[in-house]
């Protein structure tokens, strides 16, 4: 069950780092690499645009999910209890 959970995550994660780029050279400078990214999202749509936007506010809210669910799954475990004080003043 671990285990199932752990591989889940990683694939979330992979697809939060992958973007909406179409070209990616693995072999390219810096340089040419901001240029063709600047090149791309330049001559790009307004759907594809769109498209891009959607596709990764929906990454990022899932990522927030799985942290969240990560949170209240390790907040299961703990209980923290407050003493209640009082002071009365006259």
């Amino acid at each position: 069950m671990e285990a199932s959970k752990g591989s889940q995550e990683m694939q979330q994660a992979a697809a939060a780092a992958a973007s909406c780029r179409k070209y990616k050279k693995d072999d390219a400078t810096f340089l040419e690499d901001v240029k063709a990214h600047i090149d791309e999202f330049v001559n790009a749509s307004m759907d594809e645009h769109k498209s891009c936007f959607k596709k990764t506010m929906s990454k990022m809210f899932g990522m927030s999910k799985v942290v969240a669910e990560k949170q209240a799954e390790a907040a299961k475990g703990v209980e923290s209890v407050l003493p209640l004080q009082t002071s009365l003043s006259k």
